[in-house]
């Protein structure tokens, strides 16, 4: 389709949104005034309807001027340049209103108002320059005439003929000589306003009035400032019934009105409409003149009382970058406040006197507990329903023991007897089962609830870290505040100490699933159970610690367990030289036992099915014990299903025997009543614990009404601040990732860049401008995977720690932001962003280099939080980056760069509101266009030189002046995910067994 149809389409699709004409009926043309005797014309016309341009004369002449007369050539409309219409000597311009010597302007005003004074508009002083003179510069010191081409290509391929614009501005019409000349108006209602008729080969074509308006000045530029624009067309003339019908358009021109003039002889039109078809400078006009009859007192008195609002050149502040400033000194006034209070709460925790003396002492108890679970698939039971039995999978069934203080107990069973789920129940964990029991600590003399810990049966150790850092880390982040970090230090050495991994102290942890090197499964075992140690622990849990490992490494874990129980509760007094301590109750679940090991332990409970078949002492204790149900069995049925203990046999192969094939009738022996218990070798707790040590037993870690909320032994800042240096250092030693995103980063840009290398002005090159952009965007969708698959590869760590109350989900996802979003996500963005914008040529100036560059930081970080929703949400990772890509793929459907906005179907247009990179597209393309771009094309010979922003417009469907209102909406995404992974991550990211 050529140019100019486009452009006589898209004029005609502007419809006439907020016109009304002022006067209804309006009997004098060109916005004359009514009054008694006909109209008061602006300058150069006159009739009596304000509709005939003067011809000839001056504008001195008012009333009294020739006038042009109608032409039958030019449409019964007066034609200047047919009429046989010339200047004067001393006047130029079409209508002849412009003057050009000072001269012509005494001449003139002499012939008309003889010897009057033209001052009489100001005060009468002595001294005053009553010399008129002609201002041929573009400021404005009372009434000003300026006569200029239009020569815009694209109108001239539609309008061949001469076009000519002439505007009168008044600043103050009483200053002005012209102000009592006869049948003449200056201002429509007094105040500064501005007269515009636009000439076409002579013929006026439309006129427009604004007034309230302000002049601006610099050295180079003169801006005049208006709004209530009005335009009204003259019907049937060529640009208003003609080959285009500009009618509505130009009727439209309403609101704001700017004619900025420069020391070159150009200025511009700027109109809100005429901005987006011709560019942000408007319609340009060329070769103005200029032309002021005005006396030099008024000029003399104008400079004296400084009423032209001289600028320096400095614009204002738009009201965007004032409220983005103001986003962002608050956002940076909310995070000095944080810190600051966090600084306050860090100081007052560090200053309370610390307590931590006194652990373990702490006997374990556990009565008639039982664990169900709902088969897989079942439906969660409703909070109105009973409780009901059918399809329950019945776990534990009634176990009760009992561990006291510095005793290691061994529980044994064969694979699904329920070890593990009583560890897990014992130590406090989350589970998805139904509990019912009760598991008791006695109380500590401080009142608050014992540290239970517990080491699971993998390690989940930070691999970057070395043995020693790794426990230093959990201590900074278990203990109080309160105790220095160099007694903190000191602790951690004597548990590595302890723990016999002082050969491997410095060394790093490396993989625990064998893809990378590091310390053995043995010494990673023993550094497990040390980031528990460090707690100073009342009571310590393991599961299956030995699982996995030699002879030689389970021998020296057994022996760490049984020295810690021994002696454990004095690590606290090993700060303060006091090695002496309480003991420390310790319960491990252990599969199948040497004889070595299992003669370690000091008691035994052994499982079958989910019960207990004997609790008590260790050694040989349990094979007498069965061996005399044996015998009983034998003196009353003849037979016993409980096979022999062969002497020198490892006892504990013996009790799994048993178990494996547990008869009903020994289940039936070993629940029996209390007052037999101990008779039959089984230990029962004490129903009456206040009979021992006087004290009530504390409420069970694993109860109906265990409490919802976890106190943290640091405050936000500790945790953050902790949390930050183990990044750090992760990053400092892992520099694959960081590099890799660089390195890819500046290819990508210099790919990018080469490829849309010095586009041009063209149609086909502002194409390829917004796909560029686009490109953009969608790299930067496609490239946040890796934030995805970061926080799945993280996230059993971040359970493990979060389940031993480390540190708080929010100072995680915070030191989570700093360290891998700057670096890995908005860093590479800025490296393929910069090198591919001044590459492709985009627009050169900085303020829409920055603007580009905020637009992509942001979708940035809401395709990294999305990312991080998506890993938070999914335990698993595929299906997470299944979601994501096909996410991905949606935005770039709805983006606006494949189907144009508009022509989408009604019940899938809503979607483009909820796709981040629509916005994206959008704010980018609208900053560029902003800056002034012009399409220069020439299609079937036919000159192309319109702004951008229309055929960005027709092409796109993009809305201008939406850069804030996208910059807006792109923040609300990002708090919105924000907050969403947050939520998340408290609410669903946490151990659940």
């Amino acid at each position: 389709m050529p140019p100019p149809i486009i452009l006589i389409r898209t004029l005609r699709g502007l419809t006439l949104a907020s016109f009304l004409l002022t006067v209804t009926g309006q009997s004098c043309l060109n916005y004359g005034t009514p009054s008694s005797s006909g109209c008061l014309c602006p300058p150069g016309f006159g009739g009596s309807d304000c509709s005939q341009p003067g011809c000839g004369g001056t504008i001195f002449d008012g009333s009294s001027r020739s006038l042009a007369p109608l032409s039958s050539a030019s449409g019964g409309f007066p034609n200047l340049t047919s009429s046989g219409c010339s200047c004067s000597n001393g006047w130029t311009g079409i209508g002849c209103n412009v003057c050009t010597t000072s001269s012509a302007c005494q001449s003139a005003y002499s012939a008309v108002n003889g010897n009057a004074s033209a001052t009489a508009g100001i005060a009468q002083t002595s001294g005053v320059n009553d010399t008129m003179i002609c201002n041929t510069m573009p400021v404005v010191w009372a009434a000003s005439e300026l006569s200029c081409q239009v020569n815009n290509p694209t109108l001239q391929a539609i309008y061949p003929l001469q076009s000519t614009l002439n505007i009168l501005r008044t600043q103050n019409a009483s200053l002005s000589p012209l102000h009592n000349t006869s049948g003449t108006t200056l201002s429509p209602d007094g105040s500064p306003a501005a007269y515009a008729q636009l000439f076409y080969s002579g013929v006026e074509q439309f006129s427009c009035v604004a007034s309230q308006c302000t002049q601006s000045s610099t050295s180079t530029t003169d801006t005049w400032s208006c709004s209530n624009l009005q335009c009204d067309c003259l019907t049937n003339t060529t640009f208003c019934g003609g080959v285009a019908n500009l009618t509505a358009t130009i009727n439209s021109l309403t609101g704001p009105l700017t004619i900025a003039c420069d020391t070159t002889n150009t200025c511009h039109f700027q109109q809100q409409i005429l901005n987006g078809l011709f560019g942000s400078s408007g319609l340009a006009m060329e070769n103005c003149v200029f032309g002021e009859c005005v006396t030099q007192a008024v000029i003399d008195s104008t400079n004296g009382t400084a009423s032209l609002n001289q600028s320096g050149g400095s614009a204002p502040l738009s009201g965007g970058v004032i409220a983005g400033l103001a986003v962002v000194c608050s956002l940076i006034a909310i995070g000095v406040a944080g810190v600051v209070w966090g600084w306050v709460l860090q100081r007052s925790a560090r200053k309370r006197p610390f307590d931590g003396d006194q652990s373990g002492g702490v006997t374990v108890r556990w009565s008639d507990v039982s664990y169900f679970v709902q088969p897989s698939g079942a439906l969660d039971r409703s909070i109105f329903s009973r409780r009901s039995n059918d399809g329950e999978t019945t776990i534990l069934d009634g176990v009760s023991g009992h561990v006291p203080a510095g005793q290691l107990m061994a529980i044994l069973g064969p694979s699904g007897a329920g070890k593990t789920t009583l560890v897990e129940l014992i130590a406090g964990k989350a589970k998805s089962g139904i509990f019912s029991g009760s598991i008791t600590f006695p109380p500590l003399t401080n009142g608050q609830r014992p540290r239970v810990a517990f080491v699971p049966q993998t390690d989940i150790l930070p691999a970057i870290l070395t043995v020693r850092e790794a426990l230093t880390f959990a201590a900074s982040l278990r203990l109080p505040e309160s105790l220095s970090p160099e007694k903190k230090a000191t602790l951690v050495s004597t548990v590595i100490s302890r723990l016999g991994l002082d050969d491997v102290a410095e060394t790093r942890i490396g993989a625990t699933d064998g893809t990378g090197r590091g310390i053995s499964g043995g010494e990673a075992r023993r550094v497990s159970i040390g980031l528990e140690l460090v707690g100073c622990p009342d009571v310590l849990v393991c599961d299956e610690p030995t699982s996995g490992l030699d002879s030689v490494s389970a021998w020296r874990v057994v022996n760490v367990l049984k020295e810690v129980a021994r002696g454990g509760g004095g690590l606290f007094g090993v700060v303060k030289g006091d090695t002496s301590g309480k003991g420390v109750a310790v319960i491990c679940s252990v599969h199948q036992p040497s004889s070595r090991l299992y003669h370690s332990f000091d008691s035994v409970l052994l499982l079958s099915h989910g019960r207990a078949l004997y609790s008590g002492s260790g050694g040989l204790a349990p094979a007498r014990h069965f061996t005399s149900v044996r015998g009983a069995n034998i003196a009353q049925a003849g037979e016993s299903e409980v096979p022999p203990y062969e002497e020198g046999h490892n006892v504990a192969d013996y009790l799994l025997e048993i178990a494996s094939a547990a008869p009903v009738r020994l289940f039936s022996s070993s629940r029996v009543s209390e007052g037999k218990a101990e008779e039959n070798g089984v230990s029962s707790p004490n129903p009456n614990p206040e009979k021992q040590g006087g004290l009530t037993d504390a409420e069970a870690l694993m109860g109906t009404h265990r409490s919802l909320t976890r106190e943290y032994a640091t405050t936000f800042l500790t945790q953050f601040q902790v949390l930050c240096g183990r990044e750090w250092k992760s990053l400092r030693r892992d520099k694959t990732l960081f590099f890799t995103h660089v390195i890819i980063s500046a290819i990508l840009g210099a790919f990018c860049g080469g490829l849309y290398f010095h586009t041009g002005v063209t149609i086909a090159g502002f194409q390829s401008r917004v796909g560029c952009l686009f490109f953009l965007g969608s790299l930067i969708a496609f490239s946040s995977l890796s934030a995805l698959y970061n926080i799945v590869e993280v996230r059993p760590l971040f359970v493990r720690e979060r389940s031993n109350s480390y540190y708080s989900p929010t100072a995680w996802l915070l030191s989570r932001f700093f360290f891998d979003v700057i670096p890995l996500r908005i860093l590479p963005t800025i490296i393929v962003s910069t090198m591919t914008y001044w590459m492709a040529g985009l627009a050169h100036d900085a303020s829409h280099f920055f603007k580009f560059l905020f637009i992509l930081v942001l979708y940035t970080l809401v395709m990294t939080l999305f990312n991080f929703l998506l890993a938070t949400l999914f335990r698993n990772g595929g299906i997470a980056i299944l979601v994501s890509a096909l996410t991905a793929l949606y935005q770039m459907t709805f983006a606006g760069f494949f189907v144009h906005l508009t022509s989408i179907p009604p019940v899938l247009r809503w979607l483009q509101w909820l796709c981040p990179l629509k916005y994206t597209l959008e704010a980018l393309s609208v900053n560029e266009v902003g800056s002034g771009l012009m399409i220069q094309d020439e299609l079937q010979g036919v000159p192309i030189d319109i702004s951008a922003s229309l055929i960005m417009q027709m092409l796109f469907g993009f809305v201008l002046d939406s850069y804030y209102r996208d910059v807006l909406v792109l923040f609300a995404f990002i708090v919105g995910f924000g907050i969403a992974v947050i939520g998340v991550v408290w609410l669903k990211v946490k151990e659940k067994r």
